[in-house]
């Protein structure tokens, strides 16, 4: 998405990408980002949840105006679990999905 977001920002439309995959977002550089530490898929939060949905959504908007740097990744606080094993588990499951491919 961050070569599309390059492509429109040179047209002179400004775009902010909401991401949860930080190492590839920082390769790609797009113009502006925000980054959720969320699984996969769920860049604007869990499903059912419209209120959480709606402040990344208001966050990922508002970074149009506060990042002035081009290639800046803005962290949201917003956690998926009170722990980090969501992760783990994510982790776990990716890798037994590969090796069943395998």
């Amino acid at each position: 998405m961050g070569l599309f977001a390059r492509a429109i920002e040179e047209a002179g439309i400004p775009t902010t990408s909401i991401t949860s995959a930080l190492d590839i977002t920082r390769l790609v550089k797009p113009p502006r980002s925000v980054f959720v530490n969320f699984p996969l898929g769920h860049q604007t939060g869990k499903p059912f949840e419209p209120e959480l949905q709606k402040s990344i959504l208001r966050d990922a908007l508002g970074a149009l105006y506060t990042i002035k740097e081009a290639g800046t990744i803005l962290e949201l606080p917003y956690r998926w679990a009170d722990d980090d094993s969501w992760e783990r588990e994510v982790t776990v499951d990716t890798i037994a999905e590969t090796d069943d491919m395998a």
